[in-house]
């Protein structure tokens, strides 16, 4: 009897993913965890192993659509055995061919889209992936004009792209009207066909617009102010030396200054419940008993934001290993959206890019984030009266003045210096 092959729910909160590249075709042979296709959420891409074995039978979603958690995705038995009930259970309407094979299908339907644009109609039943009525909406295109290949007569991202290729605008953007396509002095104007390209124009990811609207939201939706500090490095810079000198016959090795800072804020922040809390609807604190720290990471799909839960709990040497645990998963694409949820602060670190300061954006609904800069050598006036250099870190904490004031905002930091310049006593909490 044929088995169906599930979307995955990578995580808790993930309700939908988007496959990204079929591995295998129909007619394919397939061994128990085998990689089938790869699929994406809004945090990270993941490979899908076939949980049975035998021959591919039927693919019931192309690259690029969107699949409900946990239906059916493809079908795998013996040849011959019948899949129906299984595409039933999936939505699909029928046998999805890889988008490359479904081209020509779309080609021929391409006159039914045509008519749709001529009326200008709009059908009410329309069905539509979230995915595709995004990308409409942020090209000004009408998506009942779009020709339909996915599952159920479903439009999605593909379409919407085939629409914006052929020239249909829906609002009038560019000057043209509803159902109008680019006139032809447009192509005339065409550079050369051997002619290098001057520019190229490039999407952005689900993750890059993820980020993009986040952030957006944040700067938006808050009254944020950052304030400036700078911290005297040299008992951190010690307390590093010392941790990489010796720390490999103890078992401390790979402990960073950055480690050291996220220990420090987990134990400080406990006296600052304020900034330890989540804004909830804009008149609601929701103070946190323990510290969950946000760590910013730096990945090739973009900024993402582990979580170390119960920080204030947990030993240095427990933080320096969870936090590369962490960036390591985001680097690699493999961590589960659970852990990029449920910070109550964040810290971001760009000292090894040289930045001296810079303004973190909070993310919502936390109430404040701490950025790291880079150790720079100042000028101070030494005990003996004369003039001696030392190592500076600077300090910058992002607050929403809505739920936090300037002044305890800037005693936080204060408290925060005083306990990383005074390291060697503050890992006695």
């Amino acid at each position: 009897m044929a088995s169906a092959v599930l979307m995955p729910k990578a995580g808790i909160s993930v309700e939908s993913c988007i496959i990204g590249t079929w591995k295998k075709k129909p007619g394919d042979t397939v061994a128990m965890g085998e990689i089938l296709f790869d699929y994406e959420t809004d945090k990270a891409t993941f490979d899908c192993e076939s949980t049975a074995e035998g021959t591919l039978l039927e693919c019931f979603y192309k690259d690029g659509d969107e699949v409900p958690c946990m239906l059916p995705v493809c079908a795998v038995g013996t040849p011959g055995e019948d899949v129906s009930a299984i595409r039933a259970e999936s939505g699909a309407s029928g046998t999805a061919a890889p988008a490359a094979e479904a081209a020509p299908a779309a080609a021929a339907a391409a006159p039914v889209a045509e008519a749709v644009v001529a009326t200008g109609k709009a059908g009410g039943d329309m069905k539509i992936s979230p995915r595709a009525q995004n990308m409409a909406n942020d090209m000004h295109l009408d998506a009942s004009a779009a020709t339909p290949t996915g599952p159920d007569g479903r439009v999605i991202a593909r379409d919407i792209e085939r629409l914006a290729a052929d020239g249909r605008t829906g609002s009038g953007i560019g000057g043209r009207t509803f159902g109008e396509t680019a006139a032809p002095a447009a192509a005339a104007a065409a550079p050369a066909a051997d002619a290098e390209p001057e520019y190229v124009d490039e999407k952005f990811t689900k993750i890059r617009k993820v980020i993009a609207s986040s952030m957006m939201g944040s700067l938006q939706g808050m009254a944020q102010l950052t304030n400036m500090h700078s911290c005297d490095a040299t008992q951190l810079k010690a307390l590093r030396k010392l941790y990489k000198e010796k720390g490999e016959e103890l078992g401390l090795s790979g402990i960073s200054i950055n480690d050291i800072i996220l220990y420090v804020v987990s134990r400080t922040l406990l006296s600052y419940p304020d900034l330890n809390a989540n804004l909830i609807n804009g008149d609601t604190m929701r103070r946190f008993k323990h510290v969950h720290l946000g760590v910013a990471v730096d990945t090739p799909r973009g900024l993402m934001v582990p979580t170390i839960f119960n920080a204030d709990q947990k030993t240095l040497l427990q933080i320096s290993k969870e936090a590369k645990d962490l960036a390591a998963r985001c680097k690699t694409g493999s961590i589960s959206p659970d852990l990029l949820t449920g910070a109550t602060f964040t810290i971001s670190n760009l000292g090894s890019l040289g930045v001296e300061n810079f303004t973190p954006i909070i993310n919502p609904p936390q109430t404040g984030i701490l950025g790291v800069c880079g150790v720079v050598d100042k000028v101070r006036r030494g005990k003996d009266g004369g003039i001696e250099l030392y190592p500076s870190m600077g300090l910058c904490i992002t607050y929403d003045h809505r739920a936090v004031d300037g002044a305890p905002a800037s005693r936080f930091v204060n408290d925060l210096k005083k306990n990383l310049e005074n390291i060697m006593l503050t890992l006695a909490f």
